[in-house]
Parts: structure tokens; C-alpha cells; sequence
């Protein structure tokens, strides 16, 4: 039976929308020339339904984006940053990050249970930043000081990942302490230069997909072979190149580790159009490890099927030196504090000593690409008044 697409469910709890979106969130690794086809394959659904459900989701608000996701760790500077900011400009400072600031991507107002020995809980507002290769992340955050009337700020650029895919619905109900067999693999932050035709087709492979791209898929018959060209083809006519061009060095750039997933993306914390959450707590877990320990304790962390992110990062003396970090999401505080004892009991029984931990809390948050463009970049300071030259570093 076909749905018209005013019929097609839009809730992540109809049976068929929660297969898709256990495979779409994080399962589709690297770059794929029909990644509908496989997200179909592994869920068990016909092509041009998850098409048709993911156009249908993403019009309704339950998802709120579907893109190429990039390894930005290697293709521009990056860095966590924790910003000290005075109480009454705090949520002025977020808007202006969140709104004002392409290089600012995950923006989180957090509190923490007990603050830390160094102070590290008047560090409110969290965001993620990336900035293009030559140019300073100090500069760039000095700027957002004088903007937002901020203090201090505290890169903590990752040295390591072990740990990177959200996957909120196949996360529901799991098990405390759930893990893989093996340990976590990391992946470097080593920088790739990019050539001006990677740059051009990255641009255009990075864009987000908007519900009527998908719709094209579906009305053409999803998985038939007349309909496979559809999905990237007019993104090689946007990036001014052939398909096989694009699809060649699309090929290239997964090859050399800078692609990341195909990803649809649910609300993290706020309800979605229909009023439903898909989670509620966003916690982020601080380790400090002896020095040295750092890839063995990431490893360890990073196998943990709760963790959507796992980084080594240093935080420094406001931090008490925390060098371990990670993510997980939940529905109930409870839940997400016994994942966590079971991950500190798991580092224990490993040998590993925990000479400090902490869990940050997320509030107010609002999540956005990156944008990692050197052309952007220099757009972005002419916009401001800022000679390009001048934030190089």
C-alpha cells in the first residue's frame, strides 16, 4: 500500500519509523553512492517508504536535519570550549553563538551536581568550534568575548576520539553497562589538506537535504536502479561536476578518513514537533586518569554503547585535570548516573585509578553544523568588520 504523504506517520514510536531511524541516526558509515538503499536494507523497509518517512519526519519537525556528516576534527582546527560568562548575559551570549557564529556547533548551557576544585562550575555555556586551517581559535573566541561580554574561555581541542554516533532511538531501553567485546578504536585528529575540487565537492555534499529531495526519491521509485543517480546528481550539478566526478572523489575523501555518517538527527533534548522526546538528560562525563593512561581509559570508555561521544581532552587546573570526556543522553537522570557507575566500576576493574570525575549537565542547547569553509571563514570577518589576515594565527 502506498501512503500519500499526508498519511505517513511522523511518530518515532510507529513500528516501521523506529526501524528507520535505529539505522539512519549513526549506522550508515563513511560515504555511500545510495545510502537510502542500505539504510532500507538494514532496517528491513522498502527504499521509497524510508524516503518517503524521512521527507515526511523531517517536514513535520521530528527530524530536524539529514546530511553528509564530515570528520571536521581533520579538516579544521577544532576544539571544546567552556566559557565563563556573567549570569545575566548568559543566555544573550547563547543566542548570539547559536545565531551569530557559523564556527560555533553544539551550544549547551550546563550545571554540574558539585562544582569542581578549580571552579570549573562557574564554565556555564559549552559550545564546539571549528575554525579553518591558518586561522587562530584564540582570535576567533577573543572576538566572541567582546561580543557576548564573556570573561574567560577554555579550549579543550580533542587529542583522540573514541567514540562518535548519536543513535537515540536504538539507545532506548539498553541495558546498564551494555558494551562491545572489543575495545574502542580511536581515530586521530591528523589534519588533510584538501585540494580546490575536494573543497567543491564537499560544500556540496555537506549541505542538508530538504524534504523535497527525498520526496524526488521516493515519487521516482526509491531503490530502482532509474532512481539511485537522483541522490547525489544534483548535488554534482550544484558543485559544478559530473556525477562520476563527484561520486570519484566523494570515493576519495571517504577513503582518506574525512567523511563521517549519512545521519537523520533528532531533537537531543527539546520536544519535537508532535510534543514527543526522544531523550531528556544530556550528561557529559568528566575523567581525570593518570597521565599517560589517557588511550588506554578512552579505549575502555568508548566501548560503551551509551556513549554518543568519547574524547581524550585536557581541562586543566579549572577542571581538575580532567583528561577523559564523554556524552550520553537519557530519558532519566537515574538511568544515566547508573551508566556511568558502571563505566567508573569498568576503568576500575581495568586498573585504571580515577583521580577525579564529575557529570556536567545539559539545560538550554541548540545543535548546528559547523561550518569548516575557508571561503566561509573570510566571508564571515568581511561581514564583521575584520580583516581576514588579522585572525590568521
Amino acid at each position: 500500500m502506498i501512503l500519500s504523504p499526508s498519511d505517513v506517520p511522523t511518530s518515532i514510536t510507529d513500528a516501521i519509523n523506529a526501524r528507520i531511524l535505529a539505522v539512519s541516526e549513526d549506522k550508515i558509515q563513511g560515504f555511500l553512492p545510495d545510502p537510502l538503499a542500505e539504510i532500507a536494507r538494514l532496517a528491513g523497509v522498502d527504499t521509497a517508504a524510508v524516503a518517503g518517512r524521512i521527507a515526511a519526519m523531517l517536514r513535520a519537525g521530528v527530524i530536524r536535519r539529514v546530511r553528509q556528516t564530515l570528520m571536521s576534527i581533520n579538516l579544521a582546527h577544532g576544539a571544546l570550549v567552556a566559557w565563563k560568562v556573567p549570569a545575566d548575559l548568559l543566555n544573550a551570549a547563547f543566542d548570539y553563538m547559536f545565531t551569530q557564529d557559523p564556527f560555533s556547533g553544539h551550544i549547551v548551557i550546563r550545571s554540574t551536581d558539585r562544582d569542581t576544585p578549580g571552579g570549573g562550575g562557574q564554565f556555564r555555556l559549552w559550545t564546539t568550534l571549528k575554525i579553518p586551517d591558518g586561522y587562530s581559535m584564540t582570535k576567533h573566541c577573543e572576538f566572541l568575548c567582546r561580543k557576548t561580554g564573556a570573561e574567560r574561555f577554555l579550549l579543550m581541542p580533542a587529542k583522540r576520539v573514541f567514540a562518535l554516533g548519536v543513535g537515540h532511538v536504538r539507545r532506548k531501553g539498553m541495558a546498564i553497562g551494555s558494551k562491545s567485546e572489543a575495545v574502542a578504536q580511536d581515530h586521530a585528529t591528523t589534519f588533510v589538506q584538501l585540494s580546490a575540487l575536494d573543497w567543491q565537492v564537499l560544500t556540496a555534499l555537506k549541505r542538508e537535504f530538504t524534504p523535497e529531495e527525498m520526496e524526488a526519491v521516493a515519487a521516482a521509485g526509491g531503490g530502482q536502479p532509474s532512481a539511485r543517480p537522483l541522490f547525489w546528481a544534483r548535488r554534482a550539478e550544484e558543485a559544478h561536476v559530473s556525477l562520476d566526478t563527484f561520486l570519484a572523489t566523494a570515493a576519495s575523501l571517504h577513503a582518506r578518513g574525512v567523511i563521517g555518517r549519512f545521519s537523520t538527527f533528532l531533537e537531543h533534548v527539546k520536544p519535537d514537533a508532535a510534543g514527543q522526546r526522544v531523550t531528556q538528560y544530556n550528561a557529559l562525563f568528566h575523567w581525570a586518569v593518570p597521565a599517560g593512561r589517557e588511550l588506554e581509559a578512552g579505549y575502555q570508555v568508548g566501548r560503551f554503547h551509551i556513549m554518543t561521544h568519547a574524547y581524550w581532552r585536557e581541562g586543566g587546573p579549572v577542571f581538575n585535570h580532567v583528561n577523559v570526556m564523554g556524552v550520553a543522553h537519557g530519558t532519566e537522570k537515574e538511568t544515566v548516573l547508573a551508566h556511568k557507575a558502571a563505566i567508573d566500576e569498568h576503568l576500575l576493574a581495568s586498573g585504571i585509578p580515577i583521580a577525579y570525575t564529575n557529570v556536567f549537565w545539559g539545560g538550554r542547547s541548540e545543535i548546528k553544523p559547523s561550518e569548516i569553509s575557508p571561503v566561509a571563514y573570510e566571508q564571515w570577518c568581511v561581514s564583521n568588520g575584520i580583516d581576514p589576515a588579522a585572525m590568521r594565527g
